[in-house]
């Protein structure tokens, strides 16, 4: 009671200074990840009490769910179809280079981690997080192509991240006496019921939304709450069926657009009032763990949280990246900018659950605080001065070059009209 009480009152006070605080380099889960920290390290109180995993567990499942399902629900399918696209780069050879690398770097600097352990550790620091990175994101001072394509790299990787964790785990569940099913049945279950699920979910609710705005039987204030009501069907449906939650509401998402195209639209209206709640207080108890587990942070991780941020995520862009004309400056600035947060922790916590009791599992979870940790304040504090750089040297940039592009292009448009 005594942490609700502190989070709330940090929630009204944030509240209140919010606007001024997006023009300073502090972001909001960097100020609730720190009031987390403090609020463990100060009250002696929460030392003695066991934080229930149980509850962290289903409330960042909750998060991740209605990102899930609001990124892909907003998303264009056509902005997959074609490899010029910097997103479609990013989202196929750029995640599966990451995954890979990540995996080999874990079984380098863990060498007691299983091939599937370290497999498992890189599904699940391969995906982004838009809202650490929501300065660059949303900031017109960056080319208009280079944040789409981050916004939408982030928005639908830890989608597509899920499967890879999930099919390391069966891997690894299947070479332990844990392993109560077998690999296909696993995979089949999680994954291809997953699938159905959404897709039935999502087609089945798209038509059914669009039937009742066509005839004018759903009042406005319902509307969000009926699109939102889908994400939440996946995840209790896949509890039930012992299917993949995540997955069933990613394609839920996608699926739903099939027959009703404004979804993404009022689902996006809850993720950004309601949802970032939910996602602020997984990084306030994401804080709280932090300090709780300080003590076991060994510099070996802190290598490895290094190495996650820079060498497998920005040598995967820039091979993905290749033959776009892009500059240097262009390439390493989305280098960067691949934070680690909340997709991250509710994946970890996904494996957490899965009780395999793997030999590496303290430090695969381990691993992950101390990259996600480092990246919540690396890429917050480098946002802004970050930004400022790659202005001055996409200034320098020639006309034609292509991060000038969409400026040529709506100047054009501006002039015709």
């Amino acid at each position: 009671m005594i942490a609700i009480s502190v989070f709330v009152l940090l929630l009204f006070a944030y509240s209140l200074v919010s606007q001024r605080l997006e023009r300073t380099i502090l972001t909001a889960p960097m100020v609730f990840t720190i009031a987390g920290m403090v609020t463990y390290a100060l009250l002696p109180l929460l030392r003695d009490v066991s934080m229930n995993a149980s509850f962290f567990l289903h409330l960042a499942e909750l998060g991740l769910v209605m990102l899930l399902f609001t990124d892909a629900s907003r998303t264009e399918l056509t902005v997959l179809r074609s490899m010029e696209n910097l997103p479609a780069r990013l989202l196929s050879t750029g995640l599966l280079l990451t995954i890979l690398l990540g995996a080999v770097a874990a079984r380098l600097v863990f060498p007691q981690l299983s091939v599937w352990e370290a497999g498992i550790l890189g599904a699940i620091l391969a995906p982004t997080d838009a809202g650490l990175g929501q300065v660059v994101v949303a900031s017109p001072r960056v080319p208009v192509r280079v944040r789409q394509a981050l916004n939408v790299e982030a928005g639908l990787n830890d989608g597509l991240s899920v499967p890879f964790l999930l099919f390391f785990i069966a891997l690894a569940a299947a070479r332990t006496e844990i392993g109560k099913a077998s690999l296909p049945h696993f995979v089949a279950q999680q994954l291809g019921l997953g699938v159905l699920l959404g897709a039935v979910i999502g087609l089945m609710g798209g038509w059914s939304l669009a039937a009742a705005c066509r005839r004018a039987w759903i009042a406005g204030p319902f509307l969000q709450i009926a699109v939102v009501t889908l994400p939440l069907l996946c995840l209790l449906v896949s509890e039930v069926l012992d299917a993949s939650m995540f997955i069933a509401a990613f394609v839920a998402g996608l699926a739903v657009q099939v027959r009703f195209k404004d979804a993404g639209v009022h689902s996006a209206e809850f993720a950004e009032e309601w949802g970032q709640l939910i996602n602020l207080s997984v990084f306030f108890l994401f804080g709280m763990g932090v300090v709780r587990n300080g003590s076991q942070f060994g510099w070996i991780f802190w290598v490895y949280a290094v190495i996650s941020l820079t060498i497998v995520r920005m040598l995967p862009v820039a091979l993905a990246l290749i033959g776009t004309r892009l500059s240097a400056a262009s390439v390493l600035f989305m280098g960067w900018f691949g934070p680690r947060g909340l997709a991250s922790i509710v994946l970890g916590l996904v494996y957490l659950e899965q009780e395999l009791h793997l030999p590496g599992e303290s430090t695969m979870r381990l691993a992950v605080m101390v990259t996600v940790a480092l990246s919540i304040f690396a890429h917050g504090l480098s946002a802004v001065p970050g930004i400022s750089l790659y202005e001055r040297k996409v200034t320098s940039l020639p006309a034609a070059a292509p991060e000038h592009q969409e400026a040529v292009l709506a100047a054009t448009a501006s002039g015709r009209g």
